[in-house]
């Protein structure tokens, strides 16, 4: 009985609701909300092939109480979207990251800038030669004070003999007047890892150099001194 009137409750294990799994045709979903009342959820979907189909991005403008919507064609499977304002005018870039499985595995970025309720297409700039040697993908994209900011690891060699030479080359991307430009912030510059082949010369060998010319001083002296006797000599003889 005494057990029976005992009012200690058990704890109760609070356990978060799984997020519902996304259904056929869609693949991606991501929720941004660049600033209060302004909501942008990106979508892809697409039935068939895993890295081809199309990207929505819905805008709800819930203060003004307007919806809008972007899409476009898919080259990969998008797997991550970021939220920045690179030219700091107020108006939110959208960056969809998509990724397809090649030898390299590389990256495309689809971006829009979005004002007035209207998305304004942005050309992302592709990798240079330059920038693109040692270039096997694995790219790390990331916001940094308002910059997008890309990292990858350089290769060296070419095909299945490529191996990371533990050097990495970060870009920076910034927004002026509508166009999308890029800056190398690393010094790795094309020829990361290298070594200067050059060796510079050490105080020691500069030293020997310089005891090897005064060995030299002598010798000349003594067969100038040896050469004088024998000619002395030979007068007297005469």
């Amino acid at each position: 009985m005494a057990g029976c009137s005992n009012n200690d409750k058990a704890p109760v294990n609070h356990v978060e609701a799984p997020k519902p799994a996304l259904t056929a045709p869609f693949k991606f979903h991501k929720m941004i909300e660049s600033s209060p009342g302004q909501y942008y959820d990106i979508v892809s979907w697409g039935r068939g092939a895993v890295d081809t189909g199309s990207f929505l991005i819905l805008h709800s403008d819930s203060s003004g109480k307007k919806y809008t919507t972007t899409t476009g064609d898919l080259n990969g499977t998008v797997t991550d979207v970021y939220n920045t304002d690179m030219d700091v005018d107020g108006n939110p870039e959208i960056l969809i990251q998509a990724k397809k499985k090649d030898t390299i595995n590389y990256t495309t970025i689809y971006a829009f800038e979005f004002s007035d309720n209207k998305a304004n297409k942005l050309d992302f700039p592709k990798l240079t030669q330059s920038q693109r040697k040692g270039y096997r993908g694995n790219d790390n994209f990331y916001i940094e004070e308002g910059k997008f900011i890309r990292e990858f690891p350089i290769y060296s060699g070419s095909g299945a003999a490529a191996k990371p030479t533990g050097a990495k080359r970060k870009l920076e991307y910034s927004l002026i007047s509508n166009s999308i430009s890029v800056k190398q912030l690393s010094k790795d510059s094309v020829s990361a890892g290298d070594v200067a082949k050059v060796e510079p010369v050490t105080p020691a060998k500069a030293e020997v150099k310089t005891k090897s010319k005064k060995h030299q001083e002598p010798v000349k002296h003594k067969k100038a001194v040896a050469k004088k006797r024998k000619h002395r000599n030979s007068d007297d003889d005469n």
